[in-house]
């Protein structure tokens, strides 16, 4: 009698190469660009800024990287205060501590789990009347979804506080037609391994405003001043992108609304096969945008379901299928436990009872059949 054949493993958003990216990479090395800059991050750069709408792009080697110098182009400094999404992956606080500056964590909204423009005008308010404004705003767009810009904006131009947006995982979303990075002073992206397109490591920072982007570009190389000999007037950093890695970004740059739609109908096919599952609630769409569910995520009512999220996690894993808890509110995170906070109920909840599946654009139909076999098998509750 033979062995059953091992089914593999199926992971929660894994790389998922067009096939073009070898083309450019292989540029790369025939022409020996392969340290950092070369033609294809000045290609990947014009590439990426005809996709957000004709902004301005600078390729670097992480979205974090981008985070920070955007900060530091805004002139924050420590002792200052910048507002903050609380649910988020903590990349969006740590660029604000790298600057010596305080994160103020805000909660979100329930409709979207974006951050809540109210709770961002009440901060506001409380800060002008303590005589004391946050320096800017790191507004996060999560799980592939734009927060709500319009009365996000409109608060923050009333009391001069400029938004950084951290479109980190939400490339190919748009809001009200304009596409994610639209929003802010300057915006960000990733690249990681787990994104909707990757580089392996890398991300961007853009901006409508073309000067902001070329301040980006010198602190990236070391902020060497022009001139003959290496000579420096401010301190900066190694944060461009190379070569290779923009090789490999243009290839995935090339796919990317293929990949949007996959992930929508990954996360279409979950919603219709679980509808009729007591207690689990998916991640709504706000009506004002396109998510591009870069992770499906749902919430679990043990109450209801009969089991919670982490014996949903548990039975996946046991099947070789990784599934992740959302993200744990910044507030509550030990290395921000002194920080303040505005709300907290909505983003706990969230964290509570929330869990990513696996949604990576590679996924086939019988792959999406045995996960979802899983989760049904957990539910205790009569259908």
């Amino acid at each position: 009698m033979k062995p059953p054949v091992a089914r593999p493993r199926i992971y929660l958003s894994p790389p998922h190469m067009s096939g073009l990216e070898l083309q450019y990479v292989h540029e790369a090395f025939e022409s020996n660009w392969i340290a950092p800059l070369g033609p294809n991050v000045d290609a990947f750069e014009l590439e990426f800024s005809r996709c957000i709408g004709g902004v301005s792009s600078a390729a670097l080697s992480s979205g974090t990287a981008a985070l920070h110098l955007a900060l530091i182009i805004l002139g924050i400094r420590p002792g200052d205060e910048v507002l903050c999404s609380s649910l988020t992956f903590s990349a969006s606080a740590n660029a604000i501590v790298y600057l010596g500056a305080s994160p103020v964590f805000i909660d979100s909204e329930a409709s979207s789990w974006n951050l809540s423009p109210g709770l961002v005008a009440e901060e506001l308010k409380a800060c002008a009347q303590r005589g004391r404004l946050p320096k800017a705003l790191v507004a996060v767009d999560l799980y592939g979804q734009c927060a709500d810009y319009d009365p996000i904006r409109k608060i923050c131009s009333e009391y001069g506080v400029p938004i950084v947006e951290d479109a980190a995982e939400a490339l190919g979303a748009s809001y009200k037609g304009k596409p994610a990075g639209s929003f802010g002073k300057m915006a960000v992206f990733s690249f990681n391994g787990n994104k909707i397109i990757t580089t392996s490591g890398g991300g961007m920072l853009v901006s409508q405003d073309e000067e902001l982007i070329r301040k980006a570009r010198f602190l990236a190389t070391q902020a060497r001043d022009e001139a003959l000999h290496y000579q420096h007037s401010t301190i900066g950093y190694n944060y461009r992108m190379s070569n290779v890695l923009a090789g490999i970004g243009r290839g995935q740059l090339s796919v990317l609304q293929e990949r949007v739609e996959k992930r929508r109908w990954i996360f279409e096919y979950y919603r219709k096969a679980m509808k009729d599952l007591p207690g689990v609630n998916f991640m709504l769409e706000a009506p004002n945008g396109k998510c591009t569910r870069w992770l499906t995520c749902l919430t679990i009512e043990p109450s209801e379901f009969g089991a919670t999220k982490e014996d949903v996690r548990l039975a996946l894993e046991k099947g070789d299928i990784e599934s992740k808890l959302v993200w744990k509110p910044m507030h509550l995170q030990p290395v921000f436990s002194s920080s303040r906070f505005r709300g907290g109920a909505i983003s706990e909840a969230i964290f509570e009872k929330g869990l990513c599946l696996p949604s990576g654009s590679s996924l086939q139909e019988n792959d999406l059949e045995r996960i979802v076999t899983i989760i049904r098998s957990t539910c205790k509750k009569p259908l």
